[in-house]
């Protein structure tokens, strides 16, 4: 008999999902545990475990799903063979429809562009600021940067600057960083200006003392001048996306972390593997967190002793606990490094699909958000 840790770890089906699919009628354990609940399954059921882990990531309805286990063992298999038939065609007709919806948009776009009228990048920019507290800004938005080369407007650091003030942003689309500091000498109209991330860590090289920065723009070229001495690139030649639409977030519960303690819940605690479906992304380690009473986030995940308890199970009340939000481990360790700070915010939004925000309490400039790993079911 394997306990449901050992089930979720051989068949690469997360507890949770275990769970659901005990309560959807689909895969039950062999004998459950009259005293204290806990889930036993048979030898035999890990084949149909790890059937069901490959036909949810193949995408196919769960009512679909009970029909081919139900159908598995039978020496008649045209049930099944017809089921899997039908979900293929499913799955074509919609990349099928993709592809004409894609297309048009393709086209929306092509309608908007006009290439003659494009203006060259011309902009002029010259200002001066504290060097710590431009590294400090860089330090807080660098992990973000992305390196996908199909999205290379993503490749670097967004410089916005705005009457005195400079933000600097960065995301790769899975999650997003800000920072904010004063500037002296530009005081004009918005210039933003994308800087490609080696030349970002050029500029963060320089800034090693207290004297003042001074950054410039001059058409596609882009420099910084500290202790005597320069960085220089070529800017971007590309837009960045709006992110001041991306972080128009609904009020969220917001409970603050002691990040020491949360830094070593989250390196030694459970962690279930998220198998990623994008091309170029390898698997990765998914914390879950929920929080009680909000005012303290729990770790939580497959194999955990107290697992029922911090997730909240059905079977045993969840009390205090709000819902359970799944995050890359490495990227949170990641923006709670880039938060520098000993206390942080942790902000959960009002659904598990909306961003978990990191913030400094003393500072509302700075802050990371995080968009969520889908749990299976």
């Amino acid at each position: 008999m394997r306990s449901i840790g050992e089930m979720a770890r051989d068949s690469g089906l997360g507890v949770s999902a275990l769970r659901f699919y005990d309560r959807a009628g689909v895969l039950g354990p062999a004998w459950v545990d009259p005293a204290s609940g806990y889930r036993w399954y048979a030898p035999e059921q890990l084949d149909e475990a790890r059937l069901l882990a490959r036909l949810r990531r193949a995408g196919m309805p769960l009512a679909d799903i009970r029909l081919v286990l139900a159908g598995w063992s039978g020496a008649d298999t045209d049930l099944v063979r017809g089921l899997l038939r039908a979900h293929l065609r499913r799955l074509e007709q919609g990349l099928t429809e993709a592809r004409s919806e894609f297309s048009t948009i393709r086209e929306l776009l092509d309608h908007r562009e006009n290439p003659m009228t494009a203006s060259p990048l011309t902009g002029t920019v010259h200002l001066s600021l504290p060097a710590p507290a431009l590294a400090a800004a860089l330090d807080a938005v660098r992990f973000a940067a992305g390196g996908d080369p199909d999205l290379p407007m993503l490749g670097g650091v967004l410089f916005d600057i705005e009457g005195d003030a400079l933000r600097v942003v960065a995301t790769d689309r899975y999650r997003l960083a800000v920072a904010r500091t004063d500037t002296d000498g530009h005081g004009g109209s918005r210039e933003q200006v994308v800087v490609p991330a080696p030349l970002v860590d050029a500029m963060r090289a320089l800034l090693s003392g207290d004297e003042s920065a001074r950054f410039a723009v001059e058409g596609d070229r882009v420099t910084l001048e500290a202790d005597g001495r320069q960085a220089s690139g070529q800017r971007l030649a590309h837009d960045f996306p709006d992110y001041r639409r991306l972080v128009q977030l609904p009020p969220g519960r917001r409970v603050v972390v002691e990040v020491p303690a949360l830094r070593e819940a989250l390196e030694n605690g459970p962690v279930r593997v998220a198998e990623e479906r994008e091309p170029g992304r390898s698997a990765r380690d998914i914390s879950v967190l929920t929080t009680v009473d909000d005012k303290t986030v729990l770790v939580c995940g497959d194999g955990a002793p107290d697992e029922d308890t911090c997730t909240g199970n059905e079977d045993r009340g969840t009390g205090g606990l709000g819902y359970h939000v799944g995050v890359d481990r490495g990227f949170l360790l990641e923006a709670l490094a880039a938060g520098d700070r000993d206390r942080l915010v942790l902000e959960f939004g009002p659904a598990p699909t909306a961003p978990l925000a990191i913030r400094r309490a003393e500072d509302e400039g700075a802050f990371s958000l995080l968009m969520p790993v889908r749990l299976d079911d």
